[in-house]
């Protein structure tokens, strides 16, 4: 038993590196995929849950026309924007998040974005196991709730550790049950409004009740996906075609948050609330079987699109099996996420401060500093540490507390910081001599 602990544990990197998801080098022409595997899986991995959440937050402090429908448009354009220029990185290089940092933070100092990302995706996995949960149990203090949450760990822990090529199978039916009964729902919330008129003069009222500011609402907006913006090359990488990479965040953002977004704010507007899986139970046996049935479909593959992340990435950086980090991080997801589902707004407005800065070095030093072009055969000659982009990256989450408010959303300003702050840091280091050794060894 000892014995096969041992091997399980133990690190074989030419195994890691020709299995099929390959976190440890850029992938091969042949390790790259046909489109439509990766198009379903970007179906499956949109459509989750938590973009019905936040339309519902959205509707119950958001007038629904036109202010809801525009705010929720300009936030899933921006994390759209951001997730196909980090995307296209990703595509370029064949290189997932954990090995494109190494050209910007530096080997030792990739381990602080990847690290910091991880303990994000595993929060984002506690996320999706706790409406798991609640979506059968609806009462956070049940035995049921952390029986089905449980379950729900384990469940996607397992699927995870053999594979998730399989859940393209599962993406499809359930986001056409998800669509299908979402739309009834919206349909039948309108209906006991009293009709269009009557919907949007109470969506009137109850934004009034409870106003959201519209910078706060696109910041909400943003931080419910960007995560998933910041770590597009994961699935990027696999394009054997630059539109692909494109299309990608394109049908994440764009296609179904947006979507997701407008059903879950009629709930919002007509119950003040944001949990759409409240809703669904009440409208009869029926709609709320198959919803409660489509819901577990679409977080089971979400739950595993999001444990395959943090996944990769640590097992690029700390150097261990691929199945070794799924059963730690599906651990790790399964305990966050029996307290952190309580917490989701607040932990997405954290996230929309504390993610874009991250990227935003990235951004820079590949499209302005290397010109689009980041030289793969060199990427275990990076430096140690890249100082630049560390910098860049306090300050742009800093700017938060220091630049002048309702100038930009907190998001994109952090994001836009940490550009301009990476591009200054680092010309200015190189003017000094200091940062030489990379510029070389980057060319």
């Amino acid at each position: 038993m000892i014995e096969k602990l041992k091997a399980w544990w133990k690190f074989d990197a030419q195994a890691e590196q020709e299995s099929a998801d390959n976190p440890l080098t850029p992938l091969t022409n042949e390790q790259r995929r046909d489109a439509l595997p990766l198009l379903t899986m970007a179906f499956g991995w949109g459509f989750l849950i938590t973009g019905l959440m936040v339309g519902g937050a959205l509707g119950a402090g958001v007038n629904f026309w036109p202010d809801l429908i525009y705010v929720s448009f300009l936030g899933n354009t921006a994390n759209f924007v951001i997730g196909a220029l980090v995307g296209y990185i990703g595509y370029k290089t064949a290189c997932n998040s954990g090995l494109l940092y190494k050209f910007v933070y530096g080997q030792i100092g990739a381990y602080f974005p990847v690290l910091f990302l991880a303990l994000v995706l595993i929060c984002w996995q506690g996320i999706v196991v706790g409406a798991f949960g609640f979506a059968w149990a609806q009462d956070f203090d049940s035995t049921t709730f952390y029986a089905v949450a449980v379950f729900a760990g384990i469940l996607f822990t397992w699927t995870t550790y053999y594979g998730v090529r399989g859940l393209e199978l599962v993406s499809t039916p359930s986001v056409v049950i998800l669509v299908l009964v979402g739309v009834y729902a919206a349909y039948t919330q309108i209906s006991q409004a009293g009709g269009l008129q009557e919907f949007l003069a109470l969506s009137e009222t109850t934004a009034a009740s409870n106003p959201i500011s519209k910078m706060d609402a696109i910041n909400i907006v943003i931080g419910s996906w960007i995560v998933g913006a910041i770590v597009m090359p994961e699935y990027t990488r696999f394009a054997k075609k630059a539109w692909v990479a494109i299309a990608i965040p394109f049908i994440v953002m764009i296609i179904a948050q947006w979507f997701l977004q407008i059903i879950g704010s009629a709930g919002g507007i007509v119950s003040g609330q944001f949990d759409f899986t409240t809703y669904m139970r009440l409208q009869g046996v029926f709609i709320a079987g198959l919803g409660l049935i489509g819901m577990s479909m679409a977080l089971w593959t979400t739950g595993d699109a999001n444990l395959y992340l943090p996944v990769i990435q640590t097992s690029s950086v700390l150097r261990r099996p691929q199945k070794v980090m799924t059963v730690i991080c599906g651990v790790l997801g399964t305990v966050v996420g029996l307290v952190i589902y309580q917490h989701f707004i607040q932990f997405i407005n954290s996230l929309a401060v504390l993610l874009p800065p991250l990227i935003g070095p990235v951004i820079a030093h590949f499209y302005i500093v290397k010109k689009r072009n980041f030289n793969v055969d060199k990427l275990d000659d990076q430096p140690k540490w890249n100082i630049a982009a560390l910098l860049a990256y306090l300050v742009g989450a800093s700017s938060k507390w220091w630049l002048v408010q309702n100038l930009l959303v907190s998001s994109l300003a952090g994001l836009l910081v940490s550009i301009i702050a990476y591009l200054v840091i680092y010309y200015a280091i190189s003017a000094m001599g200091m940062n030489g050794e990379e510029a070389d060894l980057a060319e």
